[in-house]
């Protein structure tokens, strides 16, 4: 049998109402989020609550994307830095005293690449807390950053993480544990929550 796609066939899942809410909120990014000065970070974290977004405390660079405010949560202590980019058609939920890097990309959704006209698939990403995803890192969709995790550059993350651990490369495996240690005593590691350990992964 002949192989082919049939990329033509394609159909938007999503409704009028909500491609006229992301032009509505697209708009307002333009003229009102992305032209705001650098110090006015609780401005743009209140546009994105007017548009749906769950956040407790966050401040977010100008230049930040997300596709959808309304399928957002953010949780305290979170700083999202420049060119950030959430496309979150499948949701996206980041925790408390997270810090994101310039050109992160959060990934929720791609297409079933086995039928031929390329449906949409997808899942949620969660980011969980106390955790530090660094430029240019990419995160896919469904994947779960565990608590603590430290995503190092440019790394592409399409598997869930282990509590605890700095991971990197592509695809992203573990390194190392992450380990704390006392800001007044840089020689002593602090306790902290040992990564579980999961088949397969060095």
């Amino acid at each position: 049998m002949e192989q082919r796609t049939n990329p033509a066939a394609f159909r938007n899942p999503y409704s009028r109402a909500s491609r006229l809410a992301r032009l509505l909120w697209h708009v307002t990014w333009l003229l009102l989020f992305r032209p705001s000065p650098w110090f006015m970070g609780a401005w743009r974290t209140f546009l994105l609550r007017r548009f749906g977004a769950r956040i407790r405390y966050a401040r977010f660079h100008a230049s930040v994307r997300v596709w959808a405010p309304w399928l957002l949560d953010v949780g305290d202590q979170v700083w999202v830095d420049e060119r950030v980019y959430f496309y979150n058609p499948f949701g996206a939920t980041v925790g408390s005293r997270v810090v994101i890097s310039q050109g992160a990309f959060f990934c929720t959704a791609s297409h079933d690449h086995t039928i031929p006209d390329y449906p949409l698939t997808g899942g949620r990403i969660t980011v969980g807390d106390d955790c530090w995803v660094t430029a240019d890192a990419f995160v896919g969709p469904g994947v779960t950053v565990a608590p603590g995790t430290v995503v190092a550059a440019r790394a592409v993350v399409v598997r869930n993480t282990d509590p605890w651990t700095v991971v990197g490369g592509n695809p992203a495996r573990t390194i190392k544990k992450r380990e704390m240690r006392d800001p007044n005593n840089t020689s002593t590691p602090a306790a902290t929550p040992a990564p579980a350990a999961t088949p397969g992964v060095p």
